[in-house]
């Protein structure tokens, strides 16, 4: 029965992050509701695991403009 109600309960949303170093070299992911602590994560479309050790592509990027809310995506599998 928990089962049932799983289905109509809301579920966080999770938001890409990308930890990139000051030469601009994706170094790690991260997936998370609140954006993490730090200059070094910026926000990012979808995690891709070909960017890791390689300059981040600027098109990666989210660029949110002040009090914008999360945009949410839904994607059919």
């Amino acid at each position: 029965m928990d089962f049932i109600w799983s289905l109509f309960s809301q579920r966080p949303t999770y938001r890409h992050y990308a930890r990139v170093d000051n030469t601009g070299i994706c170094r790690a992911f991260k997936q998370c509701s609140q954006p993490p602590v730090g200059q070094e994560w910026v926000e990012v479309a979808e995690q891709n695991l070909s960017w890791l050790n390689q300059p981040l592509p600027f098109n990666a990027r989210l660029i949110r403009q002040a009090g914008q809310p999360a945009a949410r995506h839904l994607r059919m599998a």
